[in-house]
């Protein structure tokens, strides 16, 4: 589900999209995948090997603005909405103006 805004010439992309899901009412199971697909998480395979798998908010241009809300680049924002809506998580999306420097002081710890 790509989000357009549009313009006087026209539609064009959004530079960022306002993403927030909500998985309270879900099973503990799908809150906790949605947790590491933005998150991330580290794995050990039975070796003892130890694989970090980073989650969105890794990702250049995501700013995880707070509880269940990240500021994400469109095809990021497409990715991860259709991710978590398998999972029966509810999600709303739209696009937003907001400078670089004004996302940065959202910007959290990781």
């Amino acid at each position: 589900m790509a989000v357009v805004a549009m313009t006087t010439q026209g539609p064009s992309v959004p530079e960022r999209i306002l993403l927030s899901y909500d998985a309270s009412g879900q099973s503990r199971a799908a809150a906790a995948e949605v947790c590491r697909m933005i998150f991330g998480r580290t794995r050990t395979d039975r070796h003892g090997r130890v694989r970090s798998e980073p989650g969105f908010i890794h990702r250049p241009g995501v700013v995880w603005v707070g509880q269940s809300v990240l500021v994400l680049p469109p095809r990021d924002a497409d990715e991860l909405a259709a991710r978590v809506r398998r999972l029966g998580v509810r999600v709303a999306m739209g696009p937003v103006s907001v400078t670089r420097e004004t996302l940065e002081r959202f910007r959290r710890p990781r």
